[in-house]
């Protein structure tokens, strides 16, 4: 009984870090809509989802990756500077990113001319949360064996350029 009660406390403290959307509609948004410049590619050179896509970065394991930190693409300088805040792309700010890139970066930076370079935006709140569930799934896990989501937008940023 002891470890039943534990084992449900435990799984109730971890619920705040799990992707609160819908996995099967995220990789179905992503197929539609983010293909077009993101591929999710493993270390093995595997395309896991989209085509070959090079106009953003590659999307694996972004979930707890530091925003603009990727070597293999050269970010804007804004999401770089958001990134050398010590966020890593968790939920919350995942989601207020690609709903608005620009916008997202004036506010966390508080800087009126701070540009995201990623154009499109992700307008419907349920699809970015769903394509931040479907992007989870490739999360690279931490040291303790648990994907890193750290969603606030107050040290945290969303997830591309």
């Amino acid at each position: 009984m002891k470890i039943t009660g534990l084992a449900i406390a435990m799984t109730a403290l971890a619920a705040p870090a799990l992707a609160q959307g819908d996995v099967a509609n995220g990789e179905a948004v992503f197929g539609r809509q983010c293909v077009a410049c993101h591929v999710v590619q493993n270390d093995a050179g595997e395309v896991l989802a989209g085509r070959n896509a090079k106009v953003g970065p590659n999307l694996f394991g972004v979930i707890g990756r530091q925003p603009g930190a990727s070597a293999d693409f050269k970010y804007g300088n804004d999401i770089v500077a958001y990134g050398e805040t010590g966020v890593v792309w968790g939920e919350e700010n995942f989601v207020k990113y690609v709903q608005n890139p620009t916008a997202f970066l004036r506010e966390v930076l508080n800087n009126p001319r701070a540009r995201g370079k990623m154009a499109f935006q992700l307008r419907d709140e349920q699809d970015a949360k769903d394509v931040y569930a479907f992007l989870a799934t490739f999360a690279t896990p931490a040291a303790d064996g648990a994907a890193t989501d750290t969603g606030s937008t107050t040290q945290e940023a969303p997830a591309s350029n």
